[in-house]
């Protein structure tokens, strides 16, 4: 049985188009078999597992939550960048993790998911663990890639799966950025907003009150609201929400990141963010 947030990203990738459903599932496809290999390269290795299962437990419960916070909001980037505006997409975000921390994070989502599927794996000895989640793992890596069936868009199950256990996760320690929470937008999103001549004259801009001159240049929000300049640089710095219908420019907290991409896909799935269908 398929969880709430199972439901909900399914519902959202079933509004793509054929072409982007396609893109979609090729790009997870690379980039799971891209982390399986990683993590078998870790398993592979007794004394980087090792090291790597040492850092896991000198991390304090809030540290492994923005580990995995971290990891949730690179993989949200990826699952809604056909969900999201064109003047969105380029913008590159630094979720990118150092090696250290990526191993980390793969290793503990494993060991969760080994939890999950497999508990008696992890009631083996310790000195053990090594050799039976390399097995585990070599038999993943078979399904990712392939070798044992031919692939239908397969690999976006098990990337839907992580990234629910990735946001119950984090939504469980009480981590989520919250509805309504004030945040400035994110530079480098603020930058990136195009500047458009006015071509009529009559446009009001919301925060000032006045006109927007046929021919001056202006800010155009991805929502297709203008604004003056020196009237939306200051609200952007408190606010990252359009004065006018509350769009969502992207900001730099990680929680309250994530929980706007989470709103883009719920928006997608045709549900509320209580859930209700709408």
């Amino acid at each position: 049985m398929m969880m709430e947030e199972e439901t909900t990203m399914m519902a959202a990738l079933s509004t793509l188009r054929p072409s982007q459903l396609s893109d979609l599932s090729y790009s997870i496809l690379s980039l799971s078999f891209h982390q399986r290999r990683r993590l078998c390269f870790l398993l592979s290795s007794p004394c980087l597992f090792s090291l790597t299962l040492h850092h896991l437990h000198s991390l304090s419960l809030p540290n492994k939550t923005l580990l995995i916070a971290r990891h949730l909001l690179f993989s949200l980037h990826h699952i809604t960048r056909h969900f999201q505006p064109p003047p969105l997409r380029p913008i590159q975000f630094s979720a990118a993790m150092k090696h250290r921390d990526l191993d980390a994070v793969l290793l503990l989502l494993f060991l969760c998911e080994t939890h999950q599927h497999n508990p008696k794996a992890l009631q083996r000895p310790h000195a053990e663990w090594r050799e039976v989640l390399s097995n585990i793992c070599s038999d993943t890596m078979l399904r990712i890639t392939g070798i044992t069936g031919v692939f239908d868009g397969a690999a976006l199950i098990p990337y839907i799966e992580m990234v629910t256990r990735c946001r119950r996760f984090v939504g469980i320690l009480g981590c989520g950025g919250k509805e309504g929470r004030e945040v400035a937008a994110s530079p480098v999103a603020v930058v990136a907003l195009p500047t458009v001549e006015v071509r009529r004259g009559g446009v009001e801009c919301v925060i000032c009150k006045e006109e927007m001159r046929e021919g001056r240049d202006v800010c155009k929000l991805p929502c297709q609201h203008l604004f003056h300049w020196m009237c939306i640089l200051p609200w952007l710095k408190k606010k990252n929400t359009c004065p006018c219908c509350r769009f969502q420019l992207p900001c730099d907290d990680i929680f309250d990141e994530i929980h706007r991409l989470w709103g883009v896909l719920v928006k997608a799935s045709g549900k509320s963010l209580d859930g209700e269908w709408t």
